[in-house]
């Protein structure tokens, strides 16, 4: 069981890329998902969440209006679009899986990265002036 993220690369500040991270093993499809990233030197951070049922999506306020995360359960796959980026959010961006999403919950339960119990292997992201 794991989770692949890709889609990750060189980009120029005001551009845009699309992160996907790609579940195997068994179905990820009533788990909620999230994607976090790590600056050099920084603590890794909350980006964006997707509840269990796709019907809540949860962003970091750096990133509200930017970034949209989505999920095509069919395929097993989590993206995060990302637009206008930013030189701040170069990182190497990660995505989790949290198999026993409370429904109900919000922003506070799932941007807390001790929810997540799979974690992918992370894709970087740069962002050039």
């Amino acid at each position: 069981v794991q989770l692949q993220a890709s889609g990750g690369g060189l980009v120029q500040a005001g551009g845009s890329l699309r992160l996907s991270c790609v579940g195997s093993g068994r179905t990820f499809s009533r788990d909620a998902m999230g994607w976090f990233r790590q600056a050099p030197g920084k603590e890794r951070e909350f980006v964006a969440a997707i509840s269990r049922t796709g019907g809540s999506t949860f962003y970091s306020d750096s990133v509200k209006g930017r970034f949209t995360i989505s999920r095509d359960s069919a395929k097993n796959t989590v993206y995060l679009q990302m637009n206008n980026l930013k030189l701040e959010d170069q990182a190497v961006y990660y995505c989790a899986a949290n198999r026993n999403a409370i429904l109900s919950a919000g922003l506070s339960y799932h941007s807390n990265e001790e929810v997540y119990e799979l974690w992918g292997q992370g894709t970087q992201v740069t962002v050039s002036s």
